[in-house]
């Protein structure tokens, strides 16, 4: 089973939202790492399904490319 099979279509719309987020923020998953107060690897962990997101990294994340937390999860389907 590979890493992003392990998330529920839900949480994938979530980490595709921030991802989205970033690259039209034109960031760098250095950038953002830096603006969370983390490295580019844990970033990456995130974004590539290695490493589960929680809510603080959650809002640490959006808040780093300048999207509101619940803008995101308003569009998200359960």
């Amino acid at each position: 089973m590979g890493n992003k099979d392990r998330f529920s279509d839900p949480y994938q719309q979530i980490i595709d939202g921030l991802i989205s987020a970033r690259k039209t923020e034109k960031l760098t998953q250095g950038e953002v790492a830096i603006r969370m107060g983390t490295d580019q690897s844990q970033v990456s962990k995130l974004e590539r399904g290695e490493r589960r997101i929680d809510v603080i990294d959650y809002v640490r994340y959006c808040r780093a490319v300048g999207l509101p937390p619940g803008r995101l999860l308003d569009l998200v389907e359960i």
